[in-house]
């Protein structure tokens, strides 16, 4: 004789595991069914890694007690109506803090909400909050030790000594977003990198740097950055126009560069490409987008120096069907290729690449007006294909 077990049964944990699986309002709408769901809906393992977003307008005094609670360490603030500190008061183990667009953040704000240590706090984004200067990367460098994410895009009135607070004050850090930074120069990445001179060792531990549209960078910088970071993987040179062929000499003697972006970097060349390519055995992923000095030869020295490269990116370069062949046949465990705006490549360079690049996961052809469905039915063909790009492409 077997009875029904109705789900009110189930053991606290169990019913926990289950909530685990649901999404973050559902979650919330199980917590108000019962108290025994609720006590189960609290458990910490059902919002493990979850991110709390958050509207701080009016002063709700079960907000942060409620998150506690459930062992919520990620925070993403909506809009800011009250003051910061009222989140760092109420939350003293927070892992995450997430301010992005938060435009009426000052550094007063800042300042009054980071007054002691915050050990626990690992990751701040305070992109496109254009009114911290470095002022508050002064109060942070005193304050966040523990800091190994620090995302600064668009904070447009950092300077170089924001840079040297950030050199002195946050030697865990791993990741560091510069984008359209532009105030900072060389001297700033020098301080970064540990080799500017002045007592700071600088961010030593740094893999990901993000320089995207700081214009007022030069190969001076990636120079300091060859000498100092020497654990860096990633480097996003994107729209750096002062940067030029010279500087991948630099970057080509970091081997622990994986991943280099040099899109629109308007004086990189065939010749800073071969640089690059000369000891590119340890790349993994470049992109040399729009960057309209690049062509074939550039195709020539990646297929013969970069033989460990996964992703490409080369939308809008000079390229043909001719340097295409010789670099799908050298490199055929290319999952990733961006060749779209390439109004050179035809429909033999797709059967090169239906050919050759079996393991090709993704490809953008967005403009690419000589190909046509002759052409795209030998890529549809290829066994992992996932993503194709084609946008405004007129079937011929």
């Amino acid at each position: 004789m077997s009875a029904e077990i109705h789900i009110s049964c189930l053991f606290p944990e169990i019913l926990a595991m289950i909530f685990s699986y649901l999404d973050v309002r559902e979650k919330g709408r199980s917590a108000q069914v019962c108290r025994a769901w609720r006590d189960a809906a609290y458990h910490r393992s059902v919002w493990r890694g979850v991110e709390a977003k958050l509207h701080l307008r009016r002063a709700n005094p079960s907000l942060f007690p409620s998150l506690v609670a459930r062992g919520i360490q990620r925070v993403q603030i909506l809009s800011l109506r009250r003051s910061l500190s009222y989140v760092v008061q109420g939350m003293p183990n927070i892992q995450c803090l997430n301010l992005s667009g938060c435009y009426n953040l000052t550094d007063n704000g800042l300042g009054h909400a980071f007054t002691r240590l915050i050990p626990s706090l690992t990751v701040l984004n305070l992109s496109l909050c254009k009114q911290i200067t470095d002022s508050s990367l002064g109060r942070i460098a005193q304050n966040l030790k523990g800091l190994e994410y620090l995302d600064l895009a668009g904070c447009s009135n950092i300077t170089n000594t924001g840079l040297l607070w950030i050199a002195w004050g946050l030697p865990k850090l791993k990741h560091l977003n510069l984008r359209s930074c532009r105030h900072i120069s060389d001297m700033g990445i020098a301080h970064i990198a540990g080799v500017s001179g002045n007592e700071s060792e600088g961010n030593k531990l740094l893999e990901v740097l993000v320089l995207q549209d700081c214009q007022k960078l030069t190969d001076s910088a990636l120079s300091s950055v060859a000498r100092g970071l020497l654990r860096l993987r990633s480097v996003n040179l994107s729209f750096c126009c002062g940067i030029t062929d010279t500087g991948m000499l630099d970057l080509s003697r970091m081997p622990s560069l994986r991943e280099v972006n040099l899109r629109s970097c308007d004086n990189i060349s065939d010749m800073g490409i071969a640089h690059l390519a000369e000891s590119g055995s340890h790349f993994n992923a470049i992109d040399v987008s729009f960057c309209d000095k690049v062509g074939d030869p550039a195709l020539n020295h990646i297929a013969q120096g970069m033989k460990n490269l996964n992703s490409i990116s080369l939308s809008s370069c000079q390229i043909t069907d001719n340097g295409l062949e010789r670099l799908v046949k050298s490199l055929q465990e290319i999952t990733t290729l961006n060749i779209g705006q390439c109004g050179l490549i035809s429909d033999r360079g797709l059967a090169l690449i239906a050919q050759y690049l079996k393991q090709l996961k993704c490809i953008d052809l967005y403009g690419c007006t000589k190909i046509t469905t002759v052409g795209l039915e030998k890529i549809m063909q290829l066994p992992c294909l996932s993503v194709l790009n084609l946008g405004l492409w007129h079937r011929r």
